[in-house]
């Protein structure tokens, strides 16, 4: 049996920071069409029911299972108490679908989902302020471990406290071995980072893996013009593994080495109008797979 399986996230068809973007597709043939494209899993969207005894049978019925669930951490606020109380539905829902890692990403003082707020204004962390948010964030990732056997796997995001190698480094460095990372190979790339530099380092920690491919021209213009994350979507930074510019085979060797375990999933946000979720899942799922296989995952 494989180690890896085949994910991919609902962003190729509809937006959820940018609702309006697939806002018409439906559910269904989102599901359907992952499913046509080959993939056996899926992340949750602002379309999925939030009911295990809802959302499940209708990925089933699909052939589909949750393969994790992005959270919108609030930890910067709440003591890892009040996040710990606030997590318990997106904890059981996880848990019914039996998934290991939990998708967690501070969005308490982002600017990733504002588009009128360029990437510039993102806020920066003092040590202080990083070891107050570290403490916090381990104390949640051990009780989701010890109590409930999901990793919590941290996505660094552009446009976020934590976006750059530097930040990523410092926050596992200051966190237990509780707190995971979801590496992100088009995040880590907008943020001036490398995945492979990620992977040789913290490839021990990290819990789930976001494929996404980045197109270095339109981010460098992105970058220069000082635009906000949500119009550098929309100008096309993002796209499926191979269609781009992140070196595929440098990432799958470097999971190799590191005999990565868990699911592959593809993530890219992009504009439904301008390219065609079924043609670019099936693209994504003919690349990814091809990679997994030549490198032996």
């Amino acid at each position: 049996m494989s180690n890896v399986q085949y994910g991919i996230s609902p962003l190729t068809w509809t937006n959820d920071d940018m609702p309006e973007l697939g806002g018409e597709i439906p559910l269904e043939t989102c599901l359907s069409e992952m499913a046509e494209a080959g993939f056996t899993g899926t992340e949750l969207g602002t379309k999925y029911p939030r009911e295990p005894e809802v959302l499940i049978p209708l990925l089933e019925k699909h052939g589909l299972v949750l393969a994790s669930g992005w959270y919108s951490g609030n930890l910067m606020t709440l003591t890892a108490e009040e996040e710990i109380a606030a997590m318990q539905d997106h904890i059981k829902l996880l848990k019914a679908a039996g998934c290991k890692a939990m998708v967690f990403g501070e969005v308490s003082n982002t600017v990733h989902g504002d588009i009128n707020t360029p990437l510039s204004q993102r806020v920066i962390l003092t040590m202080d302020e990083w070891k107050t948010y570290c403490e916090k964030l381990t104390t949640v990732s051990e009780y989701l471990l010890n109590e409930h056997d999901i990793k919590l796997s941290f996505h660094h995001h552009v446009g976020t406290i934590c976006e750059t190698e530097d930040d990523i480094n410092l926050m596992m460095e200051l966190t237990g071995d509780a707190v995971h990372l979801t590496l992100d190979t088009g995040h880590i790339t907008y943020g001036g980072g490398n995945p492979v530099t990620m992977i040789k380092r913290w490839g021990h920690r990290i819990g789930h893996m976001h494929f996404k491919d980045l197109r270095l021209e339109v981010m460098n213009a992105a970058r220069d013009a000082d635009k906000s994350f949500l119009n550098a979507v929309l100008d096309g930074v993002f796209t499926v593994p191979g269609t781009g510019d992140v070196d595929y085979d440098d990432v799958f060797a470097a999971l190799k080495e590191r005999d990565y375990k868990g699911w592959l999933l593809v993530e890219a946000e992009q504009d439904p109008a301008k390219a065609h979720p079924l043609t670019f899942a099936k693209t994504a799922f003919e690349n990814i797979t091809a990679y997994a296989n030549k490198y032996g995952l």
